[in-house]
């Protein structure tokens, strides 16, 4: 397995997580920054989810450069894409959503992770292998993720969840206000990804995508918002207790298979 940094804990920290039999393993797929707010994030959302929810994962960062290896994400028991696009390797973190989607690993991408979660299922299941995100080839000819007409840096805005969707019952709600920091999005070839499966779950009140999810899959979710950034960290977002849990019920399994 390429190699993977495991996120800084206190001795504290450490204890707790080892003292609970619940641990499971995550992915956290991107190329790690102090400049990015949701990178910085994430210790106090761990930190949370054991505290509060008695959740604890032992996270791991992978660069994206290193997720190109085929087996790196492969015997984690989630995988979470972050945003911090451009990636460094666009195809190490395509690789790491398609090991994940492929062998049923619980799936979070949000904003960056969004966008390249679809980008992976349009050339690998819907055989549109010329799409391209902007940002990264922008003198591609066919695109599937654009610059926003409006940028959403900064933003808050209204989603509408479809009723009996993964998403409506993750958020609990058929309505949510959620924030955003992304001046990317899907465009084209939308009805071609429904066609072959992905469910468009959550759209803002202009009916552009902002939510994703693949029935019949464990836990495969992606938002275009940023759930990681919702309010100071310690009481972290419902996308990201759901996460939390479909990992942990992933280890349940593994070990039960194992014994």
């Amino acid at each position: 397995m390429a190699q993977a940094t495991q996120t800084t804990q206190t001795p504290h920290q450490t204890a707790q997580r080892t003292r609970t039999a619940r641990a499971a393993r995550l992915a956290l797929v991107g190329d790690r920054s102090p400049n990015v707010a949701s990178h910085t994030r994430v210790p106090l959302l761990l930190d949370a989810l054991a505290e509060r929810e008695r959740l604890v994962l032992d996270a791991y960062w992978i660069p994206s450069q290193d997720a190109a290896a085929e087996d790196t994400v492969r015997g984690f028991d989630a995988v979470w894409v972050l945003p911090g696009s451009p990636y460094r390797s666009e195809a190490g973190v395509l690789s790491a959503i398609r090991t994940a989607r492929e062998e049923g690993i619980p799936f979070l991408g949000t904003c960056g992770g969004f966008q390249h979660a679809l980008l992976e299922y349009a050339r690998d299941v819907c055989g549109l292998t010329r799409v391209a995100h902007a940002e990264n080839d922008p003198g591609a000819d066919d695109f599937l993720i654009e610059p926003l007409a409006c940028s959403l840096v900064g933003h808050e805005a209204v989603v509408r969840i479809a009723p009996g969707s993964l998403a409506q019952s993750v958020i609990g709600s058929e309505r949510t206000v959620e924030r955003y920091f992304c001046a990317y999005g899907p465009s084209r070839h939308l009805d071609t990804l429904s066609a072959h499966g992905l469910l468009f779950s959550g759209h803002d009140e202009d009916g552009h995508v902002r939510i994703a999810e693949l029935p019949g899959h464990p836990f495969f979710l992606a938002t275009l918002f940023q759930p990681e950034l919702s309010g100071d960290g310690s009481h972290p977002h419902p996308v990201v207790r759901a996460l939390a849990r479909a990992a942990v019920e992933h280890a349940a399994r593994r070990v039960a298979t194992r014994a």
